[in-house]
């Protein structure tokens, strides 16, 4: 994925302007967690008249970005976007939603054609011909606690071909299946991995799992980063819970409006520091105030894992710690995250280099807030390297953006693709695709920057790629060609 290009990017808008473009406008809107709510502009009725107080506030404005959604009519566009409709409007025109390009709508509607055919060909677990292959499966899945009756309520399905348990994603709008989730288990050795793969591909897969289950009238929520922690949690507690799309790696901003009308949101990702840290960062997405998130530790494994080890999940959710705290703070209040970061001195030294055993003896591993710098003459190999370093984290779930100011993105993506597959791809141009396809899951993204740039526009673009993409890795190559030569001499 390419982040705007230098020459046209997004202009940014503050919520200062925003507010008072609505105000002119006469749109009324009220102020939420992390987005602006108005009436939908989208809902049909004549285009001169001004949008009614009454009606459902169903359009939701992102106070960072200016981005919208109607989740109404499931239109969604930028800021805009959003202004040009305003002008159709008072002329009388009705609004119509921006389109995404012809190719995008038919890749959209093949992948939901493929998902529609995997999910009439899986059955529900109860449904499996004898009772031994369902206990197997569960087994195998890590589920034999949770119940029927909750994979049924959330419709989970499975798969015999692939060996694959199927998540559905449902449109909160009319419940027609708009895509699904498969996960399969590998086991190498005594480690168990689940391999996902979703339909359509992961940049386009917003699914909140169990959305179609949340009532008008829930106000809290526990957020997790995996479809059966969700299982669990409701079982277990009872709760309303929801899954990420992309577990703790990403929590894609135009989710964000199906999260206004929860006072309270308790984030428990994951079992080890990396969710942690993501739930911190997805905190201050949705507004500090509202968050609370579960530490993780041995007392407070991931929801299935308590649930397996008949722990009291009611008692861990009680436990949360609220997000949100004062400019001062005495031990007292840290003294839970000492002990969680000398409960997982492994993990407090960051992600370990999978290819590079020696660089972790050297930096511990990959942690966020550190500044790392490769210096080295013309042609020693620095992009060379640092393509494979920014490589091995990414293939490890680090969300990376890079930023080549030196080589162009293409020879770059031909650098780090070979990398990635391990071989000459130009001497079997037939595996192209396949590895390409592969390549393309990646949370890898590219600025679109060559040569001397200012800066303030390179760090717009890094803020605006966290924010979007939870970028938690960025790589700048090189500094000099960043800054230009005529500028060697001042402190940088």
């Amino acid at each position: 994925d390419v982040l705007p290009s230098p020459d046209g990017p997004a202009p940014s808008v503050s919520i200062t302007e925003i507010r008072q473009y609505l105000r002119a406008q006469d749109i009324p809107f009220h102020d939420g967690y992390s987005c602006l709510h108005t009436p939908s502009l989208f809902s049909g009725d004549r285009g001169d008249q001004p949008l009614s107080a009454n009606a459902p506030f169903t359009l939701f404005i992102d106070k960072t970005t200016g981005s919208f959604l109607c989740t109404a009519t499931l239109a969604e566009g930028t800021w805009q976007d959003f202004q040009a409709n305003v002008e159709l409007r008072h002329r009388g025109i009705t609004p119509i939603p921006p389109a995404s390009s012809e190719e995008m709508e038919e890749e959209m509607r093949q992948a939901r054609e493929d998902a529609r055919c995997i999910w009439e060909r899986a059955l529900p677990l109860s449904e499996l011909l004898d009772e031994k292959e369902t206990k197997e499966t569960k087994a195998l899945f890590g589920i034999s606690m949770v119940s029927d009756a909750t994979l049924k309520r959330f419709g989970v399905r499975y798969l015999r071909t692939a060996r694959s348990l199927v998540f559905p994603w449902f449109s909160p709008q009319d419940a027609t299946l708009k895509g699904v989730k498969l996960v399969r288990v590998e086991k190498k050795g005594g480690t168990v991995t689940y391999v996902e793969e979703t339909l359509p591909r992961f940049d386009s897969y917003r699914n909140l799992f169990g959305l179609p289950l949340i009532g008008r009238r829930d106000t809290e929520l526990v957020l997790t980063g995996w479809e059966l922690d969700a299982l669990a949690l409701h079982q277990a507690a009872g709760v309303a819970s929801l899954a990420l799309p992309r577990g703790a790696s990403c929590l894609p901003p135009t989710l964000l409006p199906y999260l206004e009308q929860f006072k309270r949101i308790t984030l428990w990702l994951g079992e080890d520091l990396r969710s942690w840290e993501a739930a911190k960062l997805f905190a201050r997405k949705l507004s500090l105030k509202r968050c609370s998130l579960v530490r993780p530790g041995n007392l407070q494994p991931r929801p299935l894992e308590a649930l397996n080890q008949g722990l009291n999940v009611t008692k861990i959710l009680r436990s949360a710690l609220l997000a949100s705290h004062k400019s001062i703070v005495s031990f007292r209040q840290l003294r839970e995250e000492v002990f969680g970061e000398l409960v997982n001195t492994e993990q407090v030294s960051g992600v370990k280099w999978a290819r590079f055993p020696e660089l972790n003896k050297l930096l511990k591993g990959h942690r966020r807030g550190e500044l790392t710098i490769f210096t080295g003459p013309t042609g020693s190999g620095k992009t060379t390297f640092i393509s494979e370093y920014a490589l091995d984290l990414c293939m490890q779930g680090v969300c990376t953006l890079w930023g080549s100011f030196e080589i162009n993105n293409v020879r770059l993506a031909k650098i780090m693709l070979t990398q990635f597959a391990s071989r000459r791809l130009e001497d079997q141009l037939e595996l192209y695709d396949e590895w390409a396809d592969r390549f393309e899951e990646l949370p890898l993204y590219f600025m679109t920057f060559h040569g001397q740039q200012n800066i303030k526009t390179v760090i717009d673009t890094m803020q605006h790629a966290v924010y979007m993409y939870d970028i938690t890795h960025v790589v700048v190559d090189n500094l000099q060609f960043m800054m230009g030569h005529e500028h060697l001499s001042v402190d940088r």
